[in-house]
Formats: structure tokens, C-alpha cells, sequence
């Protein structure tokens, strides 16, 4: 249901016709509509708008017009946590999945992918989880792997990955295998991508172990948390104007900067007592998204 903003809004954008590009928003965003949280809106959203596919603003701040749904399952890949509704992206996530998964499926012992969230239907901040995900460019690989495709919605509820860490991610744990090493390498590889995050000591020990061209490593960058799963970011797609892209990663193989992570693990350095508590986080309201994730939102 169009919340009443909303359909004021719609209403208002009327005169722009049935154009299936989001159209250009030169009013003010309704004072009301603004102060919302952005997260209960889009987070309430059950399907993807009928506009042209267009990820509009940034990664952590942002939203999506005309998302395409994940398949539940394909020839190699099933999405998993289904309940969630977060197997939408855009168009060009959804085909490098299917590439993505075609790759795996090489590799001995997997049948393909797992794929945990991309985006909302319509993109945006969502109730739980993520701070990025919000433009349909981002895509979350278990790391446990596919060798049933046949899973059930009930059991893609109740199976869980597999973490590939010990020593709070300084070190690998026996599940890592040299099929991970690939698959990751094959991600990276593709010249959509802009970043892989994966925990630190699968970087390092994927620059220890890697005999062949190393320039995909540069793409692949230390984050918290990333051991169940790598992440996917994939670049804005060519001609996506209102699509803020990542920067380009720093020079260098970055190998050296994810071993640094690992020594502070394993070596935290002292806390600065004189470093001021961090700022309590702020939800992210309408007023902060491109002014067209309005009409995202209004769309049929």
C-alpha cells in the first residue's frame, strides 16, 4: 500500500507521464515524507518498481528503480533466507551472479552458490543488518559449499554457513579449502567489481598462496565480520548516472595492509584514553536519500 506522502508525490509526478525512467524531482521533498525513517519504508516494500533498472545514490545511502528478483533456484545457485526478500539487485548483479555460480560449479566439491542478501525490492536502508546493500550492487557468497540445489524454503531457513575463521579472523580454520581461494579469485576477477570484503586472514592467505597474476588481489579488501560470507560490490554500471561509485582501490596488491590487520588482532594496540566516545549512529531519513528514491518509492 502507497503510504498518503507517497501518493501526493505520485500524484504530483503525473504530469512527467509514463516514462519508464525514475523522472527528475525539482520540488522539494514533502516536509513530512522527509523526517521518515527511510529504513521502515523501503523495508515494508514487497516487489520492485516498474521503472527502467537504475541504482540511485550511494552504496550505504541510497535506493533502487526496477530492481530484477534473484531466482530462487537455478541451474547453479539457489538464494537463500528467502523470507527476507532481499533477492532483488539490478540487472547487471543478477547476471554476474549466474556467471559467479557457473564458475563455482567447476570447482571440485561445489555445485554452485549460496547467495545470501543483495537488496531490497526497491533498494534503501533495511530494518535489519546492513548499512550498504541500498543500490542493488551488492551481493553476500556463503561460504558453505552448494552441493544440494534442491533445498526447500524451509531448509534455507534453517541451514547456516560456515566460518572459514579462528583466532577472531587472524588466522584460517580447517573449513577453508583451496576451492574458496578460487571461487574468490574468480569474483574478483571480473572487471564489474569493485570490491570483494572477506576477514582478514583469507587476504593474507590468499596473497601467501597465489602463484598467478595477482592483480585481482587489489580488489580484495579486510572487513569485520566476513568470515560466514565474502561480500560483493560490484561498480555502478556503465551510463547509471545517478549511481555514486566506489573509489578505485589503493595502488598496490593490498596484501601488506591486510596483514597489518591481522598483527593488530593478534597485538591490539592500547586504547587511546583520551579518544572521545563515538557518535551514536543516526537512522538515515528520506532527507538523506537522492530525492528521486521518493518516486522509487510512489512508483507503480
Amino acid at each position: 500500500m502507497i503510504r498518503p506522502a507517497l501518493l501526493c508525490l505520485s500524484l504530483a509526478l503525473a504530469a512527467c507521464g509514463s516514462s519508464p525512467r525514475v523522472p527528475e524531482v525539482s520540488a522539494p521533498l514533502d516536509p513530512v515524507l522527509s523526517t521518515r525513517e527511510a529504513k521502515q519504508l523501503f523495508g515494508t516494500v514487497p516487489a520492485a518498481s516498474g521503472q527502467r533498472a537504475e541504482p540511485l545514490g550511494s552504496y550505504s545511502k541510497g535506493c533502487l528503480a526496477g530492481a530484477e528478483q534473484l531466482p530462487e533456484t537455478g541451474p547453479t545457485g539457489q538464494a537463500m533466507r528467502l523470507s527476507r526478500n532481499r533477492n532483488w539487485g539490478h540487472p547487471e548483479l543478477i547476471d554476474y551472479l549466474g556467471d559467479l555460480s557457473r564458475a563455482a560449479a567447476r570447482q571440485p566439491g561445489w555445485n554452485g552458490l549460496y547467495i545470501g542478501d543483495l537488496s531490497q525490492p526497491r533498494g534503501g536502508p533495511m530494518l535489519t543488518g546492513h548499512a550498504s546493500h541500498q543500490v542493488g550492487l551488492d551481493a553476500d557468497i556463503w561460504m558453505l559449499p552448494a552441493t544440494d540445489l534442491s533445498l526447500s524454503r524451509a531448509e534455507r531457513e534453517s541451514i547456516s554457513s560456515i566460518s572459514l575463521q579462528r583466532a577472531n579472523g587472524a588466522y584460517t580454520n580447517d573449513n577453508w579449502t583451496r576451492q574458496h581461494h578460487e571461487i574468490m579469485k574468480a569474483a574478483a576477477s571480473d572487471p564489474r567489481v569493485a570490491r570483494i570484503f572477506v576477514f582478514p586472514a583469507a587476504k593474507v592467505r590468499m596473497c601467501a598462496e597465489e602463484t598467478g597474476n595477482r592483480d585481482w588481489l587489489a580488489k580484495i579488501r579486510p572487513w569485520y565480520g566476513h568470515h560466514y560470507h565474502f561480500h560483493v560490490r560490484l561498480n555502478c554500471p556503465r551510463g547509471a548516472e545517478g549511481c555514486v561509485d566506489q573509489a578505485p582501490p589503493p595502488p598496490g596488491d593490498g596484501c601488506a595492509d591486510a596483514q597489518a590487520w591481522v598483527n593488530n588482532i593478534l597485538n591490539p594496540p592500547p586504547a587511546d584514553p583520551d579518544a572521545p566516545p563515538p557518535a551514536p549512529k543516526r537512522e538515515l531519513t528520506m532527507a538523506d536519500l537522492p530525492r528521486q528514491c521518493a518516486a522509487v518509492l510512489a512508483a507503480d
